[in-house]
């Protein structure tokens, strides 16, 4: 099975998409992640990537399917699937996805929209810091650790926050969300593969609608 979390930034998906990896054990890929490992390594193409994820800018397809194909790529066959985070943001980016698992002989199976008003959204990436060693999300208003300075679900204490959390850089990654990445509802819908759900909502209740689709249930609230 195969997976999109789709949504603009701060909706959920890194919480989600760690929720199915550890529940379906599906791989998380996040297109985020792996950019930002490229930054820090200071390679070719994290030098490229640099200056549009500073500004709330898309980084180039070509950069960003580059990287991602990459992974996808090596993923070993008897993997179950892979549940993908901050990609595709393009239509163009769908489409080759389409073209490169078709030739893999897979398909995306569902493209799953955490939908989160722009309001909300400012004060979830504002107060969100991740655990340094496994990428559980936090959050300083929603969401802290159980015991404070350890995380859940590794029990490391080192944590950190994006530099690109800041209110006019996501002020810009919002604009651009809703300009560039929106058609691909379009897309999916028109494929048949499309749910919204409410991003609103609870997180165990997000998580429960969530599995209610893998699982291939109606869910009420995500309705295509």
């Amino acid at each position: 099975m195969n997976v999109i979390l789709m949504g603009p930034p701060g909706a959920g998906k890194g919480t989600q998409s760690k929720h199915i990896e550890d529940r379906y054990h599906l791989k998380q890929l996040s297109s985020g992640d792996m950019l930002r490992a490229a930054i820090a390594s200071e390679t070719e193409v994290g030098k490229l990537a640099k200056p549009y994820m500073e500004s709330g800018k898309l980084v180039p397809d070509g950069v960003v399917v580059g990287v991602v194909f990459e992974t996808i790529k090596s993923l070993p066959d008897a993997l179950p699937g892979f549940v993908l985070d901050g990609f595709p943001r393009t239509v163009q980016q769908a489409k080759e996805l389409d073209a490169l698992l078709k030739q893999k002989g897979q398909s995306i199976n569902w493209a799953i929209v955490i939908d989160v008003s722009d309001d909300l959204l400012v004060k979830r990436i504002a107060g969100r810091f991740t655990c340094s060693v496994c990428g559980t999300v936090y959050n300083d208003y929603f969401k802290l650790p159980k015991v404070e300075g350890v995380c859940d679900r590794c029990g490391h204490s080192s944590f950190k926050r994006r530099a690109d959390d800041k209110p006019e850089t996501v002020q810009a990654r919002l604009s651009v969300y809703h300009k560039e990445t929106k058609p691909l509802i379009d897309y999916y819908r028109s494929a048949g593969k499309l749910r919204m759900i409410d991003g609103e909502l609870p997180v165990e209740e997000v998580e429960r609608n969530i599995g209610r689709i893998l699982s291939g249930e109606t869910v009420a609230a995500a309705a295509q």
